[in-house]
């Protein structure tokens, strides 16, 4: 900094001073102060909405979830849910979701930073001590005071609020996405469950048919009317029935247990049973439709677009940091037997070597960056909407195919073999095959439903909009 100094009677200082007339040799150091406080009110003062700021919360996830706990009641017993019901409680409790909304704290507090004006500084100095403290002091010591203010030029402060709160909107829409995405996964292991549970309910109304079938060959064996290798045959067989029941069984349990860790919350207290089945409702999409729900919709377009005008306030800021700043300052100057002076000073650094050009480059590029980011998930997006669609209405076509009346041509097959065995005229092979064969042919058409209901969930991910009635 260059300051400009003057003072009546004496030589050139490093600060400027001002006297205003003699003052009466050694003031009492009280009055000198008293003087300076008078002085201080040069520095303009900071602006009464930053006088007191509005106190940042500290963040707790003990109180979050304290709070979130009184507003969804704890589940003490087992609890039927709905598919609603369970996207209800993971938008409420889901840790994930918790720690996500972290981000917007964390851009609101850069939005007070931002609104923040520099501090004043105090200055204090003594002058003409002697090297020598052994021998005599000639001179007595002079004491300067000294307050200064610096002044953001360029409308720094400004650009810096517009630039927090352009960060504060992309954070809002990185939350949007992971709830967006989360979501979508949770709806994933919802039918998961209820996939599971239709194989371990047709698993055990497997193993009644055939403990049924045990029972009716034994009374055969026993009224002499068939051989005993038809029943030993079906006594080995039924350790596959079993086996079917106990995969099942936990193959449930454990898709189960992973959807009461996605809701979140206390994971001891979430006993729920999904309610529902995996019906099969059609849907006809049109695929202009898609997309243009899709580029409206897209949290990560969106995202991508906010990253954009996040970048242009950045720009703008980083300009305006490349003007200098001015640094006004005032105090006074104590001499004792002399006469006291007051001082004022003015800074401001010459922007000769360091002009920003790092922090503006960098800049530019974070621009450069959002705007091919944006093309880069504008292509994505039309292509997830295209892929999903394809898949979807393959998979559509194979629950169909299903629906035409195979599944009740198997049902036809099973109880005709049981009446055929009855009356004599098929043989408790034959209706095993036929258990088999229904036993396969509705676990495949269980599982192309949740395939179906999959690709349903696939073209809401690439949307971004519920599609489902």
């Amino acid at each position: 900094m260059y300051q400009c100094v003057w003072e009546r009677g004496r030589p050139a200082r490093i600060s400027s001073l001002f006297s205003f007339g003699p003052t009466r040799a050694g003031r009492p150091r009280s009055q000198v102060l008293g003087v300076l406080f008078l002085l201080s009110a040069v520095v303009p003062r900071v602006g009464a909405q930053d006088r007191h700021p509005e106190p940042l919360k500290r963040i707790d996830i003990n109180a979050t979830l304290q709070s979130q706990s009184q507003q969804t009641p704890t589940v003490l017993g087992r609890r039927s849910i709905t598919l609603d019901d369970a996207v209800q409680i993971f938008l409420q409790r889901n840790l994930q979701l918790l720690a996500a909304r972290y981000d917007i704290d964390t851009a609101d507090a850069e939005k007070i930073t931002a609104r923040l004006r520099p501090n004043p500084s105090f200055s204090f100095a003594s002058s003409d001590l002697p090297l020598n403290f052994s021998g005599p002091v000639i001179k007595e010591q002079t004491y300067d005071y000294g307050i200064a203010q610096t002044f953001e030029l360029g409308g720094k402060r400004g650009k810096r609020i517009d630039s927090a709160n352009a960060n504060a909107d992309v954070a809002r829409g990185q939350f949007e996405m992971a709830v967006w995405q989360l979501t979508n996964d949770l709806k994933r292991k919802f039918y998961n469950v209820l996939l599971t549970n239709s194989l371990f309910k047709l698993a055990q109304e497997n193993q009644k048919t055939f403990d049924e079938i045990i029972k009716h060959t034994a009374e055969l064996v026993q009224s002499g009317e068939i051989s005993g290798l038809d029943l030993k045959r079906l006594e080995v067989e039924k350790l596959k029935f079993d086996t079917d029941v106990a995969n099942s069984q936990r193959d449930y349990e454990v898709a189960l247990r992973d959807l009461r860790v996605t809701l979140g919350g206390d994971y001891r207290a979430m006993e729920v049973d999904p309610l529902g089945t995996l019906d099969y409702q059609p849907y006809d999409f049109s695929l202009a439709d898609l997309r243009d729900k899709s580029l409206a919709a897209r949290p990560d377009l969106k995202v991508a677009k906010l990253s954009e005008k996040a970048a242009d306030s950045s720009i703008r800021l980083q300009n305006a940091q490349r003007i200098p700043d001015l640094t006004l300052g005032a105090g006074i100057e104590q001499v004792p037997s002399a006469t006291n002076s007051l001082f004022f000073s003015v800074g401001i650094d010459l922007p000769i070597h360091d002009r920003n050009q790092g922090e503006r480059a960098k800049a530019l590029i974070e621009k450069q960056k959002a705007q091919n980011q944006q093309q880069l998930l504008t292509n994505q997006v039309l292509s997830d909407v295209d892929k999903a669609l394809v898949a979807f209405d393959l998979q559509k076509r194979r629950v169909e195919l299903y629906r035409t009346g195979v599944l009740s041509k198997v049902d036809d097959i099973q109880n005709l073999t049981e009446v055929a065995l009855k009356a004599g005229e098929s043989s408790t092979l034959d209706l095993l095959d036929a258990i088999r064969t229904r036993r396969d042919t509705l676990a495949s058409y269980y599982q192309t439903l949740f395939d179906y209901e999959m690709s349903l969930l696939d073209l809401e991910l690439a949307t971004a909009t519920p599609l489902q009635k």
